[in-house]
């Protein structure tokens, strides 16, 4: 589903697309849910790490259209921080109003799990999107990339900025994400055996909070006059560390990429304090989440090669760890920043 195929979903949700960071508050949910993309048929719900951030918004955006192509009902509601309790409630309040299918991006994988399981035992097909709870019930996790590519397509990216020599930082977000300490992973073994004259030194955690990842990377920075590069590890971490190297006027002297959403991005790609962005299609996640649930909710299974819609063709299930995949990351710079609408 490529992105101008989206324009009249997203425009529902504009506002929402031009927030870059968390909502304010102490971890309570979000008032109220999105439940764009009413067509009839089953009902699927989508409980993101949190709700307000572009990354998310994309995604809902994505299953609303698909809900509106195929025929699902599609509710969007999550927490307003990235709160593992708070997402807990309304997975919970999905419960209590009989879904058909619950779809999580759990901000903390263990706890998650028994919830998963009551939701199962009330009838409830489950699965993950985005962040898996791999020792859960869930019945399939939507996976946007393999953990190998996205963590060395971050390491290359970050090294041929630095001129692949120098020492770097990685800003990341929660502690518990699955999904971002799988890809520090990779960074760390593949930096260490591919890149000899490059050193990781430090990874430190913000939360999904834009001003903290700039606080915490103007804080590395200031120990540690040495580093000239910084990763963003999520979608608030990328342009918070890019905004650090901004603010302390070291554009050309310390390098930074991420895990950053284009419109987020477009400015600090143009100004030099961000060397390039490692993404996906997030609005296609969002439709591939949407066609996973129609699928659970038909008892319908997975092939290994499914073509999803003329715009996602060939999707690979792996059976053996319930996992549709996406694709290949992909690399965003000046040259196709504009291609995007979230």
């Amino acid at each position: 589903m490529k992105a101008a195929h989206y324009k009249s979903v997203v425009a529902g949700v504009g506002l929402a697309l031009v927030l870059t960071g968390c909502g304010q508050g102490s971890g309570g949910s979000a008032s109220g849910g999105d439940s764009g993309g009413e067509s009839g048929g089953p009902t699927i719900a989508f409980v993101p790490k949190l709700q307000g951030i572009p990354y998310f918004e994309a995604m809902n955006a994505g299953g609303q259209a698909a809900c509106e192509e195929l025929g699902c009902t599609w509710l969007y509601q999550g927490p307003v921080e990235a709160d593992a309790a708070a997402q807990a409630d309304i997975v919970r309040s999905f419960i209590q109003q009989g879904v058909d299918v619950l779809f999580v991006a759990p901000n903390d994988p263990d706890s998650m799990a028994p919830l998963l399981q009551e939701a199962e035992d009330a009838g409830i097909k489950v699965g993950t999107t985005d962040t898996d709870a791999p020792d859960s019930v869930r019945e399939v996790f939507v996976n946007q990339a393999t953990a190998e590519g996205i963590g060395q397509a971050l390491t290359d990216q970050i090294v041929d900025a630095m001129g692949g020599t120098g020492r770097y930082a990685i800003v990341s977000c929660g502690e518990t994400a699955e999904n971002l300490n799988s890809w520090i992973d990779v960074q760390r073994e593949y930096t260490a055996s591919q890149y000899p004259d490059v050193t990781l030194t430090d990874v430190v955690y913000a939360g999904e909070d834009q001003a903290a990842a700039t606080q915490m990377a103007t804080d590395l920075l200031n120990a540690d006059p040495t580093l000239t590069g910084l990763v963003g590890e999520c979608t608030s971490a990328a342009p918070g560390v890019a905004q650090a190297v901004q603010d302390a006027g070291r554009v050309g002297q310390v390098f930074t990429v991420g895990l950053g959403t284009p419109r987020s991005m477009a400015d600090y790609l143009a100004n030099g304090s961000s060397s390039a962005s490692v993404l996906w299609n997030v609005q296609n996640l969002g439709y591939l989440t949407a066609w996973a649930g129609l699928q659970l909710s038909d008892d319908a299974g997975f092939e290994a090669s499914n073509d999803v819609s003329s715009d996602l063709s060939g999707v690979e299930y792996d059976d053996s760890s319930k996992t549709l995949l996406l694709g290949p990351p992909l690399v965003i710079t000046t040259e196709n920043v504009g291609d995007f609408d979230y």
